[in-house]
């Protein structure tokens, strides 16, 4: 198998946006009237990425 852990890409995007300094849970956008997270509800910081 080649891939031995797969990512997420909400969690990519939450970690990127957290190590420019942006809380991605306040970051949003206004698509369909209404306001959505970039990372949805399924984005989360992997600070293990980070060691």
């Amino acid at each position: 198998r080649a891939v031995e852990k797969p990512v997420e890409v909400h969690d990519l995007h939450a970690t990127m946006l957290h190590l420019l300094g942006t809380d991605h849970t306040q970051l949003t956008q206004l698509f369909g009237g209404r306001e959505q997270r970039l990372t949805d509800v399924h984005g989360h910081v992997q600070h293990e990425w980070l060691a």
